[in-house]
């Protein structure tokens, strides 16, 4: 078995790194989503938002290396309760926004390994509870993740005109 060593990182001071891995991140989306943007149209914009959300929403990125080698990322935030909550529970939430691992080191449990990180990081902040978004026809993503604990609870409905 390859090593893996989970690694927190400053996403400003490695913009190119995590830029790089959202631009695949986004390209598989699009494979599943042809209304997923092109990553060269929201890339300053979506890195201005990341970068601002690990300062001011308590972020964490997290980067997997395999032998020193990047091999996925994952990027949440807390974000606060507010009026709109129709929830039970007051306390900040995690949301998960981003994730991806390469495809070199797929089914090697590396997002799952980021993701036991992830929630093992804001377990002493007094998460309770998190949340993940994916599309529908994400299978393997669904998979993963109920695997993990997770359950659907909303099916967002859109419609373009």
């Amino acid at each position: 078995m390859d090593k893996i060593e989970i690694k927190e990182i400053n996403v400003e001071d490695n913009y190119q790194l995590i830029s790089h891995f959202m631009l695949h991140l986004h390209a598989n989306e699009y494979r599943l989503h042809d209304k997923t943007a092109n990553w060269a149209e929201i890339e300053a914009g979506y890195m201005r938002h990341c970068i601002a959300m690990q300062r001011e929403n308590d972020g964490l990125c997290l980067v997997a290396y395999v032998d020193g080698d990047p091999a996925g990322f994952m990027f949440g935030f807390t974000q606060q309760q507010d009026d709109s909550r129709f929830e039970i529970g007051e306390e900040p939430e995690l949301y998960i926004s981003d994730g991806y691992v390469t495809e070199k080191y797929r089914r090697k449990g590396i997002y799952r390994h980021l993701n036991t990180h992830m929630e093992q990081h804001f377990i002493p902040k007094g998460i309770k509870r998190v949340i993940r978004l994916t599309l529908l026809v994400n299978t393997g993503m669904r998979q993963l993740l109920e695997a993990g604990g997770y359950s659907p609870t909303r099916i967002m409905y859109e419609k373009w005109l």
